[in-house]
């Protein structure tokens, strides 16, 4: 924080240092990733059924689902490769476009779960900022869980203490 009046307005910065340095992990679980290819591949197959159909009987306009097609299979491929990770700088979230939180910007926490359909459905981090900004950040490892629980814990102790 620099030295002037300014810097001094406003709550305090909220610090948290993870227990593993620059934890990271897999945001999305290994059967909703299957699950996604799946629903993948079947809407990749009747896009091909489909299309070859149209062009059998001479209809033109195929364009529109293979833009659809695109759209999904860019969005699969950043479910595959979406990584999660917590640092003492903030959240960080690789996807479509990368989300990332400031930890001293941090106003409020919450650890949304689907218990009994963890294993399917991913464990998410809401987080708002103190401007009203918010996010979701997306956990399937259990250690980055954890850290996450911890998080929201000492966020909350943190913006109680007034």
């Amino acid at each position: 924080m620099d030295n002037s009046p300014l810097g001094y307005m406003g709550p305090p910065p909220f610090k948290f240092l993870p227990q593993a340095a620059g934890a990271s992990g897999p945001a999305f679980s290994t059967p909703f990733k299957v699950l996604a290819t799946l629903i993948v591949l079947a809407c990749a197959a009747a896009f091909v059924q489909n299309w070859l159909a149209a062009k059998a009987t001479g209809a033109a306009g195929g364009g529109w689902f293979l833009g659809g097609i695109l759209l999904l299979a860019y969005t699969w491929w950043h479910i595959l490769s979406s990584v999660t990770r917590i640092d003492d700088a903030g959240l960080h979230q690789s996807w479509v476009w990368n989300k990332n939180t400031d930890m001293r910007e941090l106003a409020y926490g919450k650890l949304i779960r689907v218990r009994g359909l963890e294993w399917l459905i991913a464990p998410r981090l809401y987080v708002r900022t103190l401007m009203g900004k918010f996010n979701v950040f997306y956990a399937a490892n259990p250690a980055m869980i954890a850290e996450f629980e911890r998080l929201v814990a000492e966020l909350k102790a943190f913006r109680s203490m007034r």
